[in-house]
């Protein structure tokens, strides 16, 4: 399955990309962009970035495996594997989901 996760008036869809031909996508990675900029996030540091100046924080639980993220209006928890190799399509739902609460 190749596309993009479109988030709009409170709907998420998978919008298949055009491009696809149909063929086999072996080493193909879905990857998650930051709209407003067009940024593709390839490590936690710019996605911390991004999460900060929207008012999220780090959640500091004790949690090895885990980075977390908080913010004080929402009681919305946002939790990646430490293991960026590991972050895929349903962390990056969650931060779509979560992210403009």
């Amino acid at each position: 399955m190749s596309g993009v996760w479109v988030f709009n008036n409170g709907v998420i869809r998978l919008v298949e990309n055009p491009s696809h031909s149909g063929g086999v996508t072996h080493g193909r990675r879905n990857v998650l962009v930051y709209l407003p900029t067009g940024e593709v996030v390839s490590s936690y540091s710019s996605l911390e970035q991004i999460l900060m100046s929207l008012g999220w924080e780090r959640y500091f639980n004790g949690d090895s495996d885990l980075i977390q993220y908080h913010k004080r209006s929402s009681i919305d928890l946002i939790s990646l594997p430490r293991d960026f190799s590991k972050f895929n399509s349903v962390y990056m739902y969650d931060i779509v989901i979560k992210k403009d609460k």
